[in-house]
């Protein structure tokens, strides 16, 4: 799966891109199907802590999945991300298998 990363307004760091790398890439296991996603980084300007945004949006045969999360952190907002994708992806492979 092609994995693209854009961080908006500020450069991610590799460790921070590694990450996002391995977290997103384990998404494989739940859906063979996935053709690529994008994952996109933001900081709002926004006195709130919860202020890093990242959303992931999977292409998968045909449909997208998307998911937005606010944290602290963006690793954070990663890992929630990650359980939220999951499900959807289970999900859609649940339809799949009853058709």
């Amino acid at each position: 799966m092609e994995i693209k990363i854009n961080a908006v307004g500020f450069s991610a760091s590799s460790q921070l891109e590694d990450f996002i790398q391995k977290k997103i890439s384990k998404l494989d296991k739940y859906h063979d199907g996935i053709i690529g996603s994008e994952v996109t980084l933001k900081l709002e300007k926004d006195d709130n802590l919860e202020n890093k945004v990242v959303e992931v949006l999977l292409n998968v045969k045909g449909q997208e999945v998307f998911a937005k999360k606010n944290a602290k952190k963006f690793e954070e907002a990663v890992d929630e991300l990650y359980d939220v994708v999951k499900r959807q992806l289970v999900k859609i492979k649940e339809k799949e298998r009853e058709c």
